[in-house]
């Protein structure tokens, strides 16, 4: 009867021995790889965990108001309404002539639509917070996110020094075809002045016709307005239709603007462009861009002075949730490149300023080189310590699990980001432990009993460190998952590395009872069927290996005699480690070497506090803060 029947196996050993022969095992291995690069294609790359910090500007409008007022009248009350939302962290305000600014910033990991869903509700429920006829507008919400920050930004600029209203017109003509780009969100331009009908009154000519300013304003308000006022039905074609009907027309031009009538003066109709200068152009500006380009963007026949700066204007282009970052700014810088000299004329440059999906694809390929340069370090190391069979081994279930791992990230809702491949390269060592103990006492297993197939060998083995194996995943899991329940910015932001590590050490585990057996058996080489010369028999093998023991203490008692010393390596590891760890056998000492190891903890621990106390005492800052 066999080895792996004759003794009762615990799960581990009954793992080992259902997939060692299974025919669905490299399913399964084959199956772990293509998630993983399922997984490599599809989760999405960013340069920084995505953390839900959910923050919301509510605009409220108090025209002819002055900044004391707004404050006093609209701002202070409205802190006092918002502050009844649940799990708001900051709640503050801005008073400007006109308009009053909040700003409702929701904890971390507060859901955006639901943050939106209980800030409305709150607006809604105390619309009569203020007199109704004290003059405000309703309140207008523009939510902020992780996901408005842009992931590209390009300045427009000339070297024939345009001003930005004309680089503002290029500007428009190009947010238009951005907006195109599948996964882009938001596209705004920065730094143009906008283009407006000025009209210019003049006081003489409005006194001479008898127009009342009030009167004029009205006048205009009333002929800049459409609404719909009804519905007819078309049978032109041959098929009914509704046809909508609006009444009333918006100005186009400055044109339309000057023939309005706004009075009557001797029986005859006054035109607008007679009490008043017309004018189409630039607003004032509210933001300034300005470009000063670098040695790169200046070519060898540019004449462009040092420090030249240039008026300019920024496209900001943000993407939508969930979207991969370094595809979306790398189709928007393709789009782009199409535009030049079409829709972007020859005489107006294009500079990228940001791009944030380039820095995400460099930083998230470096760590990745990295993780591939740490799994292909510990491979080799097993290499050199067990041979090239056992480091193919240990290398294809490192492999199996990174790529497992990776899959799992993905389905949890992690990006591709630094701190989730820092995690995986932090686990690599961990990762590796489980395949390397039950590997390598396969290969003990084998060097103790030569004569018994891997069959029968594999397992015993595994079932024999299987439980000190799950214990240490399970006390490894433990250390780490708790990091994933800190709150704040610091818990959402780091928690793709407990979170990460621990699906990696649980992963790491199956794979070592499942697949590692099966590759045991198929590729690490038998040691020969010698049974004359070495018994199968586990009481032969504790005889032995307590006489190889005694031998060694023997030798450790002899010193450093040349004629009992052995040359090599290994014989003087083994008899450094003899004199070190004998002691520790010898029952008379063990109280001794127990107290001294209490008492260096304590001192070390003692130590410790002191130099963090110092330190703390000596750092310039308060601590009540």
């Amino acid at each position: 009867m066999s080895m792996d029947k004759k003794a009762h196996l615990g799960i581990s050993g009954r793992m080992a021995k259902a997939f060692k022969v299974n025919a669905m095992t490299p399913l399964l291995a084959l199956v772990a790889m293509l998630l993983g690069l399922f997984a490599v294609l599809v989760t999405p790359r960013e340069e920084e965990p995505q953390i839900n910090v959910t923050m919301a500007n509510v605009l409220i409008p108090f025209p002819g108001a002055s900044s004391a007022d707004v404050q006093n009248m609209v701002a202070r009350p409205a802190e006092q309404v918002l502050s009844q939302i649940a799990g708001i962290e900051h709640t503050y305000s801005v008073a400007r002539p006109g308009l009053a600014v909040l700003t409702v910033q929701f904890k971390v990991g507060v859901a955006r639509t639901e943050a939106l869903v209980r800030l409305y509700d709150v607006l809604n429920a105390n619309q009569d917070w203020l007199p109704r006829d004290l003059g405000t507008l309703s309140p207008i919400v523009k939510p902020k996110g992780i996901d408005d920050v842009p992931v590209l930004a390009v300045t427009l600029w000339s070297r024939e020094t345009l001003a930005a209203s004309e680089l503002e017109r290029v500007a428009h003509a190009v947010e238009a075809e951005l907006k195109r780009v599948p996964g882009t969100r938001e596209v705004q331009t920065i730094g143009g002045p906008g283009q407006a009908v000025q009209v210019w009154l003049d006081p003489v000519r409005l006194r001479e016709r008898g127009v009342d300013v009030m009167a004029l304003k009205a006048a205009l308000a009333a002929s800049n307005f459409g609404m719909p006022s009804g519905a007819v039905l078309d049978t032109v074609d041959g098929s009914a239709q509704m046809l909508s009907v609006e009444t009333g027309e918006f100005l186009r031009s400055a044109q339309d603007v000057g023939d309005l009538v706004v009075g009557v003066s001797n029986g005859l109709p006054v035109y607008l462009r007679e009490v008043a200068r017309i004018e189409t152009g630039a607003q004032l500006p509210q933001r300034y861009v300005w470009f000063t380009p670098g040695a790169a963007a200046q070519p060898a026949s540019a004449a462009v002075a040092a420090g030249s700066v240039y008026p300019a204007v920024t496209i900001s282009v943000t993407k939508k949730p969930g979207e991969n970052a370094v595809d979306v700014a790398h189709a928007v810088r393709e789009r782009i490149s199409a535009l030049s000299n079409t829709v972007i004329p020859a005489n107006i440059e294009t500079t990228i300023t940001r791009d944030y999906g380039e820095t995400a694809a460099e930083k998230a390929n470096k760590l990745i080189q990295k993780l591939a340069f740490a799994t292909g370090s510990v491979i080799l190391l097993v290499g050199f310590a067990l041979g090239r069979r056992e480091a193919v081994i240990v290398g294809s279930a490192v492999i199996l699990t990174l790529t497992a791992t990776l899959f799992a990230s993905w389905a949890w809702g992690f990006t591709l980001n630094r701190v989730s491949l820092f995690a995986l390269i932090f686990s690599i060592g961990i990762l590796v432990d489980d395949a390397i103990v039950v590997v390598e006492n396969i290969h003990r297993h084998q060097q103790l009993m030569p004569g018994t197939p891997l069959k029968q060998l594999i397992p015993r083995a595994v079932d024999e460190v299987g439980g000190p194996t799950i214990l240490a995943t399970l006390t490894v899991i433990a250390a780490l998952l708790p990091m994933a329940f800190v709150t704040g910015l610091m818990g959402p932001y780091m928690s793709p590395i407990p979170i990460n590590a621990s699906l990696g050490m649980a992963i790491s585990l199956g794979i070592a009872f499942t697949v590692t057996p099966w590759l045991a058996l198929k590729l690490m080489k038998s040691h020969g069927n010698n049974a004359s010369q070495h018994s199968n028999s586990a009481l032969v093998i504790a005889s032995e290996a307590r006489q190889s023991m005694s031998a060694a203490v023997e030798q450790a008692k002899l010193g450093s005699d040349p004629d009992h010393s052995a040359k090599g390596l290994g014989p003087r590891l083994q008899r450094l480690f003899t004199q070190v760890l004998t002691p520790f056998l010898n029952s008379a000492r063990k109280r001794w070497l127990l107290l001294a190891g209490i008492l260096t903890a304590l001192m070390l621990s003692v130590g410790l506090a002191l130099v963090q106390w110092v330190v703390l005492k000596m750092l310039p800052f308060d601590n009540k803060s």
